[in-house]
């Protein structure tokens, strides 16, 4: 498993404003980039994908952003039927 430079077509430019992992940019270890890409694997090495930060820091961010994201949500109404 090493970078084959296929990875580079994929490279994600910084968010302004949000976070990395916010935005749904994803990090190869091995290619050591950020990607913008939807699957769980790299389309380089084959490696999976960080979706979460590891750094505690980013992480307590992360959940507040989803928190609010939640709390901003339109309420769902359901309708049940006998």
């Amino acid at each position: 498993m090493t970078c084959k430079g296929i990875c580079i077509r994929h490279k994600a430019q910084k968010p302004v404003g949000s976070g990395r992992y916010a935005s749904g940019q994803k990090r190869c270890q091995i290619c050591e980039i950020f990607i913008k890409w939807d699957g769980l694997w790299c389309p380089c090495c084959g490696y999976r994908l960080r979706t979460k930060p590891r750094n505690l820091k980013y992480k307590a961010k992360l959940r507040a952003k989803a928190a609010k994201m939640v709390d901003e949500a339109p309420p769902v109404l359901t309708v049940r039927r006998k």
